[in-house]
C-alpha cells in the first residue's frame, strides 16, 4: 500500500488524539510479566512489536520467528536462555538477520546460556536451550545498543543468583536503560548501579501489582513536527506525564526552537502542543545521544522549515530497521535537500526549496513512514509501503487525517 498526502483544504482545527501506550515500556512490561504473572499491566501499545513479543513469550519450544522486531529479538534471546527447558530457535526478517547480536550472546554466555548461530557467526538466527543459570557475573559493551543491557537486566530477577553486570565504555541511549530500571524499581526488585556496575537482586515473587503505561513520546514526535510544518495547528495527545519513563519526553524542550511549545495538563495528563512562532534563525544543533529514535523526525522538521541542521550522536541509527542515516539521505535528497552524513551524524543545509510530488521510500521501517508524513504541510509526497506504520502506531494514517492532512490510500 502507499499513501498519498497533501495538506488539506480544510482550516486546522483544534484536535485531540488518544495514542498508544509506550512500546518500550509495554514490552518491558511484557517480559516482566511473564516472570511474575501477578503483574498487570493497562494501556499496552497497540504495536505490531508488542504483539509479536506477546505471542513469543507463550512459546517454549519450535521456531520463535520475530520478524522486524527488533526489541524482541534482545529480549527474547536472553529470557529464553535463562527459561529452564525452553528449546527454540529465534529468528527474524532478512533485515533482523543482518543485525548484530554477539555482544549479548556472549554476555550470556559467560552466566552459561547455551546459545549457537544457526547461521552466521554474530547473527540472527539463534538456537537457545534454557537452563537454571547459576552463574551471575557478566560484562557486556555498553556503547552498541542499550536494549542489551536491558534484555540482561529484565531477565536478572528470576536468575538463582541475582545478577552482577559490568558495563564497558559509554553507556548509549541510557534512557531508555533507566526506563527498565525505574520499571523493576515499580516492582520492589533490588537494585544498585554505580558507576559502570549493576547489580539486580534475585526476587522469587512479587505483590499483586498493577501499572498504567505511559502514552508512547516516539509517537507523539510526529504530531510535534506537524504543528511546527503548519500554520497554525493545535493538538491535544492523551495520556502523557511531566516526569516521564521514556527518554523522548524531552521533545518538549527538542522542539521549542522549533516552533513547538508544550503545555502540560497535569489534570487529565495530556500534552497540548502549540505554535510559539520561535524558530531558529540558520541551523538547529542537538546531541540526540539519549533520543536517537526522533532524529529523523527532527530532520524533516528542519528540511520543512528551510533551516539546516546538524544532529549528532546517532551511531545506533545504522544497526536499526534499516540504515536509518542512508535512508535519511537518499530520501531528503529526492526532495532537493543537501545533506551529508557520517557514522553518527547527519548534517543538512538550509534551503526554500522543496520538490513535489516525490515519491518516499520507507525501508521496511516505521519512522521512516511517519517521520516524513508532516511534511505534507508543506508539499505533495507519497509514501511507499505505508503499512509499515502498523509495527509502533497502527492508527496513525488516520490520526494524521485528524489533524488536517489528506491521506489517499492506494494498493
Amino acid at each position: 500500500m502507499k499513501v498519498l498526502l497533501n495538506a488539506s483544504k480544510q482550516p486546522a482545527v483544534p484536535t485531540t488524539l488518544a495514542i498508544t501506550g509506550s512500546k518500550s515500556e509495554t514490552n518491558r512490561l511484557l517480559l516482566l510479566q511473564a516472570l511474575y504473572p501477578n503483574l498487570k499491566i493497562k494501556n499496552t501499545s497497540a504495536s505490531d512489536d508488542s504483539k509479536v513479543l506477546t505471542k513469543a513469550l507463550t512459546i517454549k519450544s519450535g521456531t520463535v520467528d520475530v520478524h522486524h522486531a527488533g526489541t524482541a529479538m534482545r529480549f527474547l534471546t536472553a529470557y529464553f536462555t535463562a527459561l529452564p527447558g525452553s528449546e527454540v530457535v529465534l529468528t527474524g526478517s532478512e533485515r533482523m538477520q543482518q543485525r548484530p547480536i554477539g555482544v549479548l550472546v556472549d554476555a550470556l554466555r559467560k552466566l552459561g546460556g547455551s546459545i549457537s548461530y544457526v547461521k552466521k557467526e554474530g547473527y540472527p538466527p539463534l538456537k537457545i536451550s534454557g537452563k537454571n543459570l547459576q552463574k551471575n557475573v557478566t560484562t557486556l559493551r555498553a556503547d552498541v545498543s542499550s536494549q542489551f543491557i536491558s534484555a540482561l537486566l529484565l531477565m536478572a530477577p528470576a536468575l538463582p543468583n541475582g545478577l552482577s553486570l559490568s558495563l564497558l565504555g559509554t553507556i548509549t541511549s541510557k534512557p531508555y536503560l533507566d526506563m527498565t530500571l525505574d520499571l523493576l524499581a515499580a516492582l520492589d526488585v533490588a537494585y544498585r548501579f554505580e558507576g559502570n556496575s549493576i547489580t539486580i537482586s534475585h526476587k522469587p515473587t512479587i505483590q499483586d501489582t498493577t501499572i498504567v503505561v505511559e502514552s508512547d513520546w516516539s509517537s507523539a514526535s510526529y504530531f510535534y513536527s506537524a504543528v511546527a510544518l503548519s500554520d497554525s495547528l493545535e493538538i491535544t495527545l492523551t495520556s502523557y506525564k511531566a516526569e516521564s519513563l521514556q527518554g523522548d519526553g524531552a521533545l518538549n524542550k527538542l522542539y521549542k526552537s522549533l516552533g513547538v511549545s508544550t503545555r502540560f495538563n497535569s489534570e487529565n495528563e495530556s500534552i497540548t502542543l502549540f505554535k510559539n512562532n520561535s524558530v531558529v534563525a540558520t541551523t538547529y544543533k542537538a546531541d540526540l545521544s539519549n533520543t536517537p529514535d526522533i532524529a529523523q523526525t527532527i530532520a524533516v522538521t528542519c528540511f520543512g522549515l528551510g533551516i539546516g541542521c546538524h544532529l549528532t550522536g546517532l551511531h545506533t541509527l545504522k544497526i536499526k530497521e534499516t540504515d536509518r542515516l542512508l535512508a535519511l539521505q537518499l530520501e531528503l535528497r529526492k526532495l532537493g535537500a543537501t545533506v551529508d552524513i557520517s557514522e553518527d551524524s547527519i548534517q543538512l543545509e538550509a534551503t526554500s526549496a522543496i520538490l513535489s510530488d516525490v515519491a518516499i521510500k520507507t525501508y521496511n521501517d516505521h519512522r521512516m513512514a511517519m517521520a516524513f508524513a508532516p511534511l505534507a504541510f508543506k508539499t505533495s509526497l507519497t509514501i511507499l509501503d505505508a503499512e509499515v506504520v502498523s509495527k509502533s502506531f497502527p492508527t496513525f494514517w488516520e490520526d494524521l487525517q485528524k489533524v488536517g492532512i489528506s491521506v489517499q490510500k492506494e494498493a
